[in-house]
């Protein structure tokens, strides 16, 4: 009875253990029931696992529907198939020497035409490459697709090539990230993240390919599949848990889906607000317009947004992108002393303009002063108006639709001629006052302001202009006058070095009949000269004027005074860019004190109409035209 006892009592215990094992038994029967019998169903019903179609033909299809002409990239294995069936596509596959160029060339054609620039480069240091770039276009608010490839989704974190967390790397500075899990994915995380790019704040979009949804099945199968036909039990669960990987990734790749556009989502102002803001407007004496990049994005076209706001009438200062947007030489265009201005304006209008530190935070606004803010971004509306600055409206919406919608409703509204005039005049006593530094003859060396005023005279109308430098540039904004709406290309907010080479390519591709001149600093030609060979080779010249001070002078000048010493900030006085633009394939030019700036400009841009890259050298003597500016 005993014996009984105990193996009764041994059953019930142990009971909870074998019904476990026999739920784990038929729960892995059935999961492996069903998915042998998807499996055999997949293979009845899907004739694509004999197709030679691949991923990368639907990426390009997307691009296309999506009206995309051009995707820079640096070439890698994982990305391929996009390039290849891109290439096939009528798509022109643009190549750059650095990953960060690539996205930089994406910027600018996105700004230059109102679309989604794109950019695709292969995975690990590629992607790595382009994150200064990815940053910058977050804070200037530029639309790009980033596109990445990846290791097979099997093998991550499995030790594969070039396999790190992209995803985690990119989720801070893109408006979206994905992961293409499946080839029937691609369409819809495509067409998801341009529209999001575009929406609200444009801003940067990263889409990472897994490099087994981009290439053929038959590829795919032969090195993430089955490897072996061992009769091992082991053998055969992996294999088959591995034919059903790969089968599924291309289940349904094929069947048709909708490629089209999403529409935008563009916050719009309302009728109330416009009204309000008028009424505002229409009660000041001395009304001020700041605009800034934001009022260029679409819907509204640059030459609609210039005539709205020359209708107005009002006073305005330009930033970043806009600049240019009233042509060379507007009357309403306040082009120094803004400082003085804003202390004098009784109404100012923020269109755009953010109280970062390019308006002190908010501080140079006068707390007497009505503040009309517009800006699709919240954030940016409000910054820093807990500390030094109240907008009197605040209106979250497109700017270049709420300048139109000003416009009408100010139609009879008449700015004191006299505020106008007070700007103006004091404009050109500053002009006069540059006009006489100009005039200084270098000794070995030129005078930087007269190489650029030298340079102003020779653009042409339809010129483009890109900015990549520091102390140069500085000088730059002050002489070179941009001829009319998107022909001035510069970092934005984040003051992001080494753009030029990337500007340059966009720039060119999306404008091809404009002259494209960079702007460089002898420093910061170093990231992106070697551009100049990616651009002879494809028949994409620019032109280029490199201030040379052999110094990081923008630093320098703040560095030496207060602390007695130029450490880290020399370079050598010796570098002959002009020789190194030479070896890329281009046409150097060195101008010193003794050069004729003139007959400079004139023979390298009679190179540049070869279609050959033209860099001008330029050794320039240190000057106190921005003595006291600072770099942080």
């Amino acid at each position: 009875m005993n014996i009984i006892a105990d193996i009764a009592n041994t059953i019930i215990f142990y009971l909870p253990v074998f019904s476990l094992i026999i739920s784990g038994c038929i729960l892995f029967g059935l999961i492996f029931f069903l998915l042998k019998f998807n499996v055999f169903y997949i293979r009845l019903h899907k004739p694509e696992f004999e197709s030679k179609r691949f991923g990368g033909e639907i990426v390009a299809d997307v691009l296309r529907k999506h009206d995309v002409k051009f995707i820079f990239t640096l070439v890698g294995g994982h990305i391929s198939p996009i390039l290849v069936a891109a290439e096939r596509n009528s798509i022109r596959v643009v190549d750059t020497r650095h990953e960060a160029s690539a996205v930089f060339a994406a910027d600018a054609v996105a700004r230059l035409t109102g679309g989604i620039g794109v950019a695709a480069v292969t995975a690990g240091p590629g992607l790595t490459n382009t994150i200064t770039a990815i940053k910058n276009c977050q804070m200037a608010e530029t639309p790009v697709l980033l596109m990445g490839g990846a290791a097979a989704s099997i093998l991550k974190g499995r030790g594969a090539l070039q396999d790190i967390d992209q995803i985690g790397l990119f989720k801070s500075l893109c408006k979206f990230s994905a992961t293409v899990d499946t080839v029937r994915d691609i369409a819809p995380i495509l067409r998801t993240a341009i529209q999001i790019a575009q929406s609200g704040t444009p801003g940067p979009v990263f889409v990472e390919f897994p490099i087994d949804v981009l290439y053929p099945y038959h590829l795919v199968k032969k090195e993430v599949g089955a490897k072996n036909e061992s009769k091992g039990l082991m053998s055969k669960i992996v294999n088959w848990y591995l034919g059903n990987y790969v089968d599924n990734i291309f289940a349904g790749a094929w069947e048709q889906r909708d490629l089209a556009p999403l529409e935008p989502v563009i916050p719009l102002p309302s009728e109330n607000q416009v009204q309000r803001s008028a009424e505002v407007i229409s009660r000041a004496k001395r009304p001020l317009l700041l605009i800034g990049s934001q009022a260029l994005l679409p819907p509204v076209s640059a030459t609609e947004l210039r005539k709205a706001v020359e209708s107005l009438g009002i006073p305005s200062y330009l930033g970043g992108m806009a600049r240019g947007l009233l042509g060379r030489n507007s009357p309403i265009q306040g082009r120094h002393e803004r400082r003085s201005a804003l202390k004098e304006a009784d109404c100012i209008i923020l269109l755009g303009s953010v109280c970062d530190f390019r308006l002190s935070y908010g501080r140079v606004l006068p707390k007497r002063a009505s503040i009309i803010a517009v800006n699709r971004n919240t954030s940016q509306l409000y910054k820093n108006s807990d500390m030094f600055w109240k907008p009197t409206i605040a209106v979250q919406a497109d700017v270049g639709t709420f300048v139109k919608e000003l416009a009408s409703a100010l139609k009879d509204n008449i700015v004191d001629p006299t505020w106008v005039d007070t700007i103006r005049k004091r404009d050109e006593t500053r002009e006069a006052e540059i006009a006489k530094m100009v005039a200084v003859q270098g000794e070995t060396r030129l005078n930087p302001l007269k190489v650029l005023s030298e340079l102003e005279k020779q653009i042409p109308d339809d010129a483009i202009i890109v900015a990549d430098g520091g102390d140069f540039l500085g000088s730059a904004a002050y002489i070179l006058r941009p001829r009319g709406p998107l022909s001035w290309l510069d970092p934005g907010a984040f003051g992001t070095l080494g753009v030029g080479g990337g500007f340059a390519l966009g720039a060119k591709l999306a404008r091809p009949d404009s002259e494209v001149w960079i702007i460089w600093g002898d420093g910061s030609s170093g990231y992106s000269l070697a551009e100049v060979e990616a651009m002879n080779r494809q028949n994409l010249p620019c032109l280029a004027v490199i201030g040379n001070d052999a110094s990081w002078k923008q630093i320098a000048r703040e560095q030496v005074p207060l602390f007695n010493t130029d450490v880290a900030c020399s370079l050598s006085d010796e570098c002959r860019y002009d020789k190194v633009a030479e070896g890329y394939g281009g046409k150097g030019f060195l101008a010193d004190g003794k050069s004729n700036l003139e007959e400079v400009f004139k023979e390298a841009r009679s190179m540049y109409t070869k279609e050959k890259c033209a860099i001008i050298n330029a050794l320039i003597e240190e000057t106190k035209f921005r003595e006291g500016s600072i770099s942080v």
